[in-house]
C-alpha cells in the first residue's frame, strides 16, 4: 500500500474511481465525481491534504479535504477544515483502505495544526475515528434548527483549546453544491452506466 498525494495526471482516474464508488448508492448515478472536479478549482480545496492509495499498480482510494465556514457567535467566519469524499473502488473495499486513508490524513490534518475537522455521515461508522456530535461543542448545521438532533453532523477535535473558540453555525463550501444537468454532461467523459433506483438511498 502506497498512500501518496494525488499529482494532477491522476485526476480522470480518482474521478472516475469516485464515480464507481458512488454509482447508484446514495442516489440514482452519482456526483461525486463532479464534485471534486470543481473542489480542485476552488478557493476552498486544501491541496496539501489531497491522498490517494495505490496497490496493485493502481489507484484504489482517495480523499478530499476543503475549508467550510462556520459563523461564529460575535458574527465573524471562521474557516474550518471538511473532508468529503472518501472512496475506495468497489473491488476493494472493506479491506481497510479508507480507515488507512482516514487516520493518515487526519494525522497530516493535526501536523498542519488544524483544530478540528467537521463532516456529515454515519455516526455508527465514524465514531471509531474520535469523531462526535457537533452540537456538543456549539456548533449546528445552517438550516437546523439547534433542538433538532443532527447525529451525521460531527467534528472530531485535534486541538481542544482552538476548539473552544468555535461555537456557531456550519455552512457547506458553494462548489459542493451542484445541478443535476452539470453533472449529466459531465458525465458524458466517463463510460456509461446505467442509473438505478434503489432502496435505502436518499432522494
Amino acid at each position: 500500500m502506497n498512500i501518496r498525494l494525488e499529482q494532477e495526471k491522476d485526476y480522470f482516474n480518482v474521478e472516475d474511481l469516485t464515480r464507481e464508488a458512488f454509482w447508484n448508492v446514495y442516489r440514482p448515478g452519482c456526483m461525486e465525481h463532479y464534485v471534486i472536479h470543481n473542489l480542485r478549482k476552488d478557493k476552498a480545496f486544501v491541496k496539501e491534504l489531497d491522498y490517494v492509495i495505490e496497490e496493485d499498480g493502481k489507484i484504489v482510494a482517495s480523499i478530499f479535504y476543503a475549508k467550510a465556514n462556520v459563523k461564529l457567535e460575535n458574527g465573524e467566519d471562521k474557516a474550518v477544515l471538511i473532508f468529503g469524499p472518501v472512496s475506495v473502488h468497489p473491488k476493494y473495499q472493506h479491506k481497510g483502505y479508507g480507515e488507512s486513508i482516514i487516520n493518515y490524513t487526519l494525522q497530516k490534518a493535526k501536523d498542519l495544526g488544524y483544530e478540528c475537522v467537521f463532516i456529515t455521515g454515519n455516526p455508527d461508522y465514524y465514531k471509531k475515528y474520535g469523531f462526535e456530535p457537533a452540537s456538543k461543542y456549539g456548533v449546528y448545521y445552517e438550516g437546523m434548527d439547534k433542538d433538532d438532533e443532527a447525529p451525521f453532523f460531527m467534528v472530531k477535535v485535534l486541538d481542544d483549546k482552538k476548539m473552544e473558540k468555535i461555537k456557531g453555525i456550519y455552512s457547506d463550501p458553494s462548489c459542493y453544491m451542484v445541478k443535476d444537468e452539470e453533472v449529466d454532461e459531465y458525465d458524458k467523459l466517463f463510460s456509461s452506466k446505467i442509473k438505478e433506483v434503489k432502496e435505502g438511498q436518499l432522494v
